[in-house]
């Protein structure tokens, strides 16, 4: 039964759409020959299955599967696997959340296939029509399809999702406003308590030993004692269960804390030129971030290691944190700094199977505090450089200029293995799909 438009015009609505096997649905958008097959997205390295098709799925097909494990089975069923696109799917996320926009001036981009959007001046409408009207747009506008869950609170919301996909009969859009206290408690009730927002494995089995099995089990929990027993963040999730929005979309982020690029490698390096060969690459691209987003770092941490998973191979890890002598975003002195660092940690011998940049104390350029010796003259000099390199590796194509200590090689072996990705269809003239 469903509730008096005047009720659901008096609550919250907080929408959450979700692009259905984000990946997947990307590749399928310029390849339709994929449509109703088993189709999987490889993680780095092609090393584990991180998005998987519903055909895909109906084959028991395990998701983080390594596919070294799984490829023979796969390949027997007919699964098309293929090599993660990062540029591709940032791509098609970017046009998915500015036509979300659309939607309603308040916005949270959630994650790369995740965004919510608060719709409660809408509830004069019908919203589940207004849900519809949302996948239909964002379909048409980017060939990806998406589910969407509205509720009184963003927890609410992310289980109205779930139920989303979950229930065909619903045709993507599950409105939790419009069922009666029962109606909502009995699907509480056959949600596991895994799928609320925020339980993770360990907790799941806390509250499993606890007792409580379902979400409805958690949202009738005491919420003060849960928070003794727990955190308050689980007391936050147990009102926000009760229809209470204790979680405010968050439209404005202020800086992030930190800028990391990390890779394992396609095979074991040991010698440090191939070290500083991937360390520059990683300094690069998160140099390229921290203009991107207009920041300064104050700070680069370095990391390498071997394979935790080579028991019977030498094992060694080691970091180092320098800090900058003044907050930066030019990637020469980034790089400078984590050749510094990578040279004080490396030693010989070891079969390195990673390596990672972090920069940290990130500050905007209002904040941006120099030293005595700085002059407007060096630091103009250097912001026009970097300017000139941004344009033109993203007009010519990325690392059309980068730096030496990259290295000129065509094949290195460090290079991430990406055996079965497909092209640049959206970031790059020469991939774009041509019709006859």
């Amino acid at each position: 039964m469903n509730m008096p438009a005047s009720y659901q015009a008096a609550i919250t609505a907080i929408a959450l759409v979700d692009v259905n096997n984000f990946y997947v649905s990307c590749e399928r958008v310029f390849n339709p020959k994929l449509r109703g097959r088993p189709v999987v997205v490889l993680s780095n390295n092609d090393g584990c299955i991180i998005s998987r098709s519903a055909e895909a799925k109906a084959l028991d097909i395990a998701m983080g599967a390594p596919w070294f494990k799984v490829r023979k089975y796969a390949e027997q069923e007919g699964v098309i696997a293929y090599s993660s696109n990062y540029a591709l799917y940032a791509d098609m996320s970017n046009r998915v959340m500015s036509v979300l926009r659309q939607f309603s001036p308040s916005q949270e981009v959630y994650s790369i296939d995740e965004s919510f959007l608060d719709l409660s001046a809408f509830s004069i409408r019908d919203l589940t029509a207004y849900a519809q009207q949302l996948r239909q747009t964002v379909l048409q506008a980017t060939g990806l399809p998406v589910c969407v869950g509205i509720a009184s609170s963003k927890t609410l919301a992310k289980l109205a999702n779930h139920c989303a996909k979950q229930q065909a009969a619903l045709n993507g859009v599950c409105h939790f406003n419009t069922l009666l206290p029962a109606a909502l408690d009995d699907t509480l009730r056959n949600i596991d308590v895994s799928h609320v927002w925020g339980i993770g494995r360990n907790l799941n089995k806390q509250l499993h030993a606890a007792g409580i099995h379902s979400a409805y089990d958690l949202k009738m929990s005491d919420a003060a004692t849960m928070r003794k027993a727990f955190n308050v963040v689980m007391e936050k999730t147990i009102r926000e269960l009760n229809g209470t929005a204790c979680l405010s979309l968050e439209q404005v982020r202020g800086p992030q804390q930190q800028i990391l690029s990390t890779r394992s490698f396609g095979q074991a390096v040991r010698d440090l030129q191939s070290l500083e060969e991937a360390v520059t690459l990683y300094t690069t691209r998160a140099g390229e971030k921290l203009r991107k987003r207009q920041l300064y770092a104050g700070s680069i941490y370095v990391y390498i290691r071997t394979s935790p998973f080579r028991e019977a191979h030498r094992q060694y890890d080691n970091h180092l944190r320098l800090p900058l002598h003044t907050p930066t975003n030019d990637t020469l002195k980034l790089v400078q700094a984590a050749l510094t660092a990578l040279r004080q940690i490396y030693r010989p011998g070891y079969d390195y199977m990673k390596a990672g940049v972090s920069l940290g104390e990130l500050v905007t350029v209002e904040a941006q505090q120099q030293d005595l010796f700085h002059t407007d003259v060096s630091h103009e000099k250097a912001g026009r450089l970097m300017h000139a390199l941004d344009t033109i590796n993203h007009k010519m194509g990325r690392a059309t200029l980068k730096l030496a200590s990259e290295g000129v090689q065509r094949q290195q072996p460090w290079r991430m293995k990406q055996a079965h990705k497909s092209p640049a269809y959206t970031t790059c003239w020469d991939a774009l799909l041509a019709v006859d």
